[in-house]
């Protein structure tokens, strides 16, 4: 059933999933900075907005993916915000990756309004999020997750209830830990296989179907060969991620070695200028320690 959607963030992931809601063929109002973007969804059937406030008022769920827990609070609660124009029964899913504690206080002030709240994090990185196969993980009242599902579906193909408020945040928390390292782990290997001089294509083929495999190793290993760092998911954004990490973990009292070491992996990449590329650039951060640089062949140092 199509429905009146306003969406707010049209960045790397934001854009194409906002593009499979005109193609789904929700009335879909957007707003963004970014005017290009913007013209895009235009174009491709959508109605622009010049606020979140103008957002809300044309739309019966509103759908924000952005940056930080900041941008979120401000989109939300600002003066020309979303719970300032939002009609009463109408659902803001909240698809940005931050904090629980500020996904739950979200959640209590659009509810004083008669306004569904949920958080809904997503994981695939950008392929995913153009091909429409998110993995969406929910936080929010089961009622309000029913009425907006559908929606969801338009996105993803994984679309999981995982708890209440905040649920859905703290899953994508642990989804962060588990890719990051992942990748982390896989560029220590393949730093060590560089400059032990073996074929690194090879051994990525030898064991990518046993233990060590995983969706990371394929989605990774072949963009590392071609020293493709064009972001599909940023170091700025999983840093990000991993200090919201480590900060809800300080809190309940949690210790995240491994965590802890990556964020400082990543201020190190950040020092070197490497924000803006791909997290399967952290292997940069390895192949600086060894002097050696990770490439297939007919991607030599020339």
């Amino acid at each position: 059933m199509t429905k009146k959607v306003g969406f707010i963030g049209l960045g790397i992931m934001g854009k194409p999933m906002a593009l499979n809601l005109t193609k789904a063929g929700h009335a879909l109002t957007v707003n963004d900075l970014n005017q290009e973007a913007v013209q895009i969804l235009v174009d491709s059937g959508a109605t622009a907005a010049s606020s979140p406030r103008e957002v809300a008022e044309n739309s019966e769920i509103i759908i924000t993916m952005l940056p930080a827990s900041q941008h979120v609070q401000a989109v939300v609660l600002g003066e020309q915000g979303i719970l300032s124009g939002a009609n009463e029964g109408s659902i803001i899913i909240d698809m940005s990756s931050i904090t629980p504690a500020v996904s739950i206080a979200l959640a209590k002030e659009a509810a004083k309004r008669g306004i569904g709240f949920l958080d809904a994090p997503v994981s695939g990185g950008e392929p995913k999020a153009i091909d429409g196969t998110l993995a969406i993980m929910v936080g929010g009242k089961e009622s309000v997750f029913e009425e907006a599902k559908s929606v969801l579906f338009d996105m993803g193909t994984a679309v999981t209830l995982v708890g209440d408020s905040g649920c859905g945040v703290t899953a994508k928390l642990a989804n962060q830990i588990i890719v990051n390292l992942n990748i982390a782990a896989m560029s220590e290997a393949l730093v060590l296989a560089a400059k032990a001089g073996i074929d690194i294509e090879k051994m990525y083929q030898a064991i990518r179907g046993g233990l060590a495999g995983s969706a990371v190793l394929d989605a990774k290993v072949p963009l590392i060969l071609e020293r493709n760092f064009a972001p599909g998911g940023t170091i700025a954004i999983n840093m990000k991620d991993i200090t919201n990490v480590m900060d809800t973990a300080h809190e309940i009292g949690v210790p995240l070695p491994l965590s802890s070491h990556l964020l400082e992996m990543f201020h190190a990449l950040k020092v070197d200028g490497k924000l803006m590329d791909d997290h399967g650039g952290i292997v940069q951060y390895y192949e600086k320690l060894a002097n050696v640089e990770v490439r297939g062949l007919g991607h030599e140092n020339k």
